[in-house]
């Protein structure tokens, strides 16, 4: 069944996992969405992810089989681990790939970073066609970034190209391993929000009830404003050092873009010497599993047929570039 007509993507999560069945050139046919289940650890989120996407392929096309699986997944996905995966306690240590072949024998398995697959469904299908070069500024749970050359995602000599999560956010870090001062992300994420909320007083709260409340409450509204200016000053050295065409938001935070959008924009437009587009992804909340749906496209490729007619997706996948400088 390596010629079946359908395809499955799975975005692994820090809360929650999505799924999708799709036709060969990326059609969707089904989809389901579970919580992640990560406080349980790596193990059980990720059998809760492989059971929702079983069940969901049954629904859709019963006894069939995935021609190819692509997947996105927070931190950088290898056969035996994934690195910089601190959101799910053990994420780093589960042999991802292998785990994926043995769940899926004779599909076709592609990997990609959540920020990374985002990206591509983005510069494929979405904010960043035609941008070139381009950035996809991811702001979920956690915060990350991914560049765009000539239409193709950027991976980087180790999988890690636009990490900022990990950037320095003082002189005083100079020289100091991320376990000796703060990162980034520590203080600009969704999950960051929330625990700075949590700091004030009988404020106990998600980063969305944050933006939500916050017009309302002085002490909110200054958190925000110091949240977006920091992240502001980020973006703002992103861009000059890049010159992107366009730079496109997308992550759960983008539900957010009017609190979001003006103050970003006000940054680049005073502190690059050319400014970018600010857009906000054509896929806010979905362009992960969308670029997992698009590795499955390419990775059917070559195998896949029609009625009898082959299919050809000749794009090379990021993940193809990643495996070849990382094999185990």
């Amino acid at each position: 069944m390596t010629n079946s007509p359908v395809i499955l993507g799975i975005d692994f999560g820090g809360t929650k996992i999505a799924a999708a069945v799709c036709g060969l050139t990326g059609n969707r046919l089904g989809s389901a969405t579970v919580s992640s289940g990560g406080e349980l650890g790596a193990r059980a989120s990720f059998d809760r992810g492989i059971e929702a996407a079983r069940g969901l392929l049954d629904s859709v096309v019963p006894g069939a089989r995935p021609a190819a699986v692509g997947v996105s997944t927070f931190g950088i996905p290898f056969e035996d681990r994934v690195d910089l995966a601190p959101a799910i306690s053990g994420w780093d240590v589960l042999p991802l790939g292998r785990e994926l072949r043995a769940a899926f024998p004779g599909s076709e398995i592609r990997m990609a970073t959540d920020a990374k697959a985002a990206a591509q469904a983005e510069a494929r299908w979405g904010a960043l066609a035609g941008a070139d070069p381009g950035v996809y500024l991811n702001l979920g749970t956690g915060l990350s970034a991914a560049l765009v050359l000539g239409g193709r995602v950027v991976a980087g000599a180790d999988g890690a190209a636009g990490e900022i999560g990990y950037n320095l956010r003082a002189v005083a870090d100079t020289g100091l391993a991320p376990g000796a001062r703060v990162p980034l992300e520590d203080m600009v994420s969704g999950q960051a929000l929330a625990r700075r909320a949590a700091a004030l007083p009988g404020l106990p709260m998600s980063a969305a009830q944050v933006f939500e409340a916050s017009p309302d409450d002085p002490r909110l509204d200054a958190l925000l404003s110091d949240f977006v200016a920091e992240l502001a000053f980020h973006v703002v050295n992103l861009a000059i050092c890049i010159n992107p065409a366009r730079i496109a938001v997308g992550g759960g935070m983008a539900r957010s873009w009017d609190r979001l959008r003006p103050g970003l924009e006000r940054a680049l437009k005073a502190g690059t010497p050319f400014p970018p587009e600010l857009t906000l992804a054509r896929f806010p909340a979905e362009a992960p599993l969308i670029g997992a749906v698009a590795l499955a496209v390419d990775a059917a490729g070559a195998a896949a047929v029609v009625d009898g007619a082959p299919v050809s997706h000749p794009l090379r996948t990021l993940d193809d570039t990643l495996d070849e400088r990382h094999q185990p």
